[in-house]
């Protein structure tokens, strides 16, 4: 009993740790709830919508990483069908960009992983989120939240699902040099992504 608080206050100190460090950091456009991001790939344009409502940790972080340039010119390096585009995290000869510090799951927000939101990815700690981030092109209940932590939406795709859809049907195959499967043939590049304007309205 003793080993189970101990081990309980320990992760509750973390947890108001990463807070109170997330807490310092610059609110990036802090009036608009809804920021929409424009990403320009090799495959066509995205632009996606932010709820900072219901993530406002994941957006945050999503947004410092944008304004600073930090996603332009990455690859998404893991494609898999049905499932999820994967990216920002390597550049096109696959060298890892700079990471800043994980940030806190927010997967019990109620936004679900299913076709076109977008979501943190992380590793097998559910607080390991940093910078990459990954599309739903499924209906994926399994990433959702249940007795277990899930993973992180933070908003979804309001254009270019067809760029998604193209996306995920590229071929792959298994990456020698990384030692990663499903990694696309043809490099599929984020060549730049931008915060737009609050009242941005996309025009084909």
């Amino acid at each position: 009993m003793r080993v189970m608080i101990v081990l309980l206050f320990s992760a509750l100190v973390n947890v108001a740790t990463m807070n109170n460090a997330q807490g310092k950091e610059k609110v990036i456009a802090a009036n608009n709830l809804y920021p929409q991001i424009k990403m320009e790939t090799s495959m066509g344009v995205i632009i996606v919508e932010l709820d900072r409502v219901k993530a406002p940790i994941a957006v945050n972080n999503f947004l410092h990483y944008v304004i600073s340039t930090e996603y332009n010119n990455t690859i998404f390096h893991r494609v898999i069908e049905d499932f999820v585009v994967q990216g920002g995290g390597y550049d096109s000869d696959f060298v890892p960009k700079k990471e800043g510090k994980p940030i806190f799951n927010e997967s019990g927000n109620g936004l679900k992983n299913s076709f076109g939101s977008i979501a943190m990815a992380r590793q097998n700690n559910p607080h390991s989120s940093i910078r990459q981030f990954f599309f739903n092109v499924g209906e994926n209940t399994s990433l959702d939240p249940g007795r277990r932590w899930g993973y992180t939406v933070f908003g979804s795709v309001t254009f270019g699902e067809d760029v998604l859809e193209k996306m995920a049907a590229s071929k792959t195959d298994f990456h020698e040099g990384q030692g990663w499967p499903d990694v696309p043939l043809e490099p599929i590049i984020l060549i730049k992504a931008t915060l737009m304007p609050e009242d941005y309205l996309h025009l084909q």
